[in-house]
């Protein structure tokens, strides 16, 4: 079978397996399908949840689409006349309590061919990080704990090499502050003399099926807690800033953007309530500063 099959076919699976779990943890909300075409080649499988128990709103996305490598992105590779296949899950989900964190997690493969259909590049690519409102110093620990778990069964440097790219990918340079508290974040995991594609496979399959691991719990955890609106106020303020790197600094976004892909699924990682107060600072020596001063400064949760 080839890679984009055995890829395709992983990420099928792993859709039902995430939106299963997700749907038992809320307890009430249930995902939408809308199987899409893109006029161009391709199309995907988006499921939406909205106004859920526990998920205000979020989205388990697959897609495979291929066709023509349209001129912006020949600029931005390199090419000329190329043509390309990419498949991959995203996924992002915006709880209602502001003491659960968002969570965002994209697994991808890529495949760019010349003019007579040979591949002439391909690439697994990647990544899960977590975005608290309240930081839970716990919770950052088990979600960076079983993301070095994931890596350290492949390779023992690929956890402080993924992490550190994490938190400079996730990097709100406008703000400077982290987006939120990290993760792993790899790309162009192509092959080499010491790994084929076949261990890359192997790699980010073993992170994909680690994300319910590292999320759930801390979902089950956080959920029922009390909030008043002074908390909520201040979890739609930091959704601003989500906002505000997703649509500025986001390759994935940018990508959709640039070879037509479909808005709805690409903009589903926007969270529905957000606030922009002008030059909102949080008080001193609160919970909120308490966050502010982690992303600005990112830590290392667990030893590499």
């Amino acid at each position: 079978m080839e890679m984009k099959d055995q890829f395709y076919n992983y990420i099928v699976q792993l859709q039902d397996t995430i939106t299963s779990a997700l749907e038992e943890v809320d307890g009430s909300g249930t995902f939408k399908e809308d199987v899409w075409k893109r006029p161009e080649g391709g199309g995907g499988r988006t499921r939406v949840i909205e106004n859920g128990a526990v998920f205000e709103k979020g989205g388990v996305n697959i897609s495979a689409v291929h066709g023509a490598l349209p001129e912006s992105m020949q600029t931005y590779f390199g090419v000329k006349d190329a043509d390309f296949f990419a498949c991959g899950l995203s996924l992002v989900l915006h709880p209602k309590n502001p003491f659960v964190p968002t969570v965002h997690a994209n697994w991808r493969y890529f495949e760019m061919y010349d003019q007579e259909g040979k591949i002439v590049d391909q690439w697994f690519g990647g990544g899960q990080d977590l975005t608290p409102y309240y930081l839970f110093e716990e919770d950052a620990v088990h979600f960076h704990t079983v993301c070095k778990k994931a890596c350290d069964q492949h390779h023992p440097d690929f956890y402080a090499k993924y992490k550190d790219r994490c938190d400079s990918y996730f990097w709100n340079a406008h703000r400077n502050e982290a987006r939120g508290i990290g993760g792993l974040f790899f790309d162009y995991c192509k092959a080499t003399n010491d790994m084929y594609m076949n261990a890359w496979y192997a790699f980010v399959t073993q992170v994909g099926d680690s994300f319910l691991d590292s999320y759930i719990p801390i979902v089950t955890k956080r959920k029922e807690l009390a909030y008043n609106e002074h908390q909520r106020d201040w979890q739609e303020i930091r959704r601003g800033r989500y906002v505000e790197f997703n649509l500025v600094h986001d390759k994935g976004t940018l990508f959709g953007l640039r070879t037509n892909g479909r808005i709805e699924s690409i903009l589903m990682s926007l969270p529905p309530h957000v606030q922009w107060r002008y030059d909102h600072q949080p008080e001193k020596g609160s919970e909120e500063e308490k966050l502010i001063i982690v992303l600005k400064n990112p830590k290392e949760w667990v030893q590499p």
